[in-house]
């Protein structure tokens, strides 16, 4: 190979998931090159504007190009109670992006996402307010493990 070889660049793409819940919202990001997941925050739902302002603000600053949403399912497959008003909210959001939403089957994330807290020793205060991460983290590593590299 000689020096002035140049290979094309990738472009960096980043997946933003959000694990929905009636009071918060966990959130995790892929890293650059799709293949690690890692959890940004939790946000705490205020109202519908506010909510979809801020998550704008980050699919704007991670440069975001697809947004995996947590589909809540019973345990049968059925879509969960929830899971309309889930899918319109990140279709508001991905459609203000301007990027595709997967909805991406979240059933028992939360309860790995706790077990993983309890076995990590976290308590039992601290594990209240990260477990939607945690889930939101479970959910975006299952779908890019799915995906393969991109």
């Amino acid at each position: 190979m000689t020096s002035n070889q140049t290979f094309p660049k990738r472009e960096a793409k980043r997946i933003l998931c959000l694990d929905m819940g009636e009071k918060r919202i966990g959130l995790a990001v892929s890293d650059p090159l799709g293949i690690t997941a890692q959890g940004l925050e939790v946000w705490t739902r205020r109202n519908r504007r506010d909510d979809l302002d801020h998550f704008l603000a980050v699919g704007r600053d991670y440069q975001v190009q697809l947004i995996v949403v947590g589909l809540p399912r019973h345990l049968d497959g059925r879509p969960g109670a929830a899971a309309a008003e889930i899918l319109e909210f990140a279709g508001a959001l991905g459609e203000a992006l301007g990027v595709e939403v997967i909805p991406w089957d979240e059933r028992l994330t939360t309860a790995a996402a706790e077990r993983m807290l309890i076995e990590a020793d976290v308590s039992r205060r601290r594990r209240r307010k990260v477990v939607d991460q945690v889930a939101a983290v479970l959910i975006l590593q299952s779908y890019l493990d799915w995906r393969g590299p991109a």
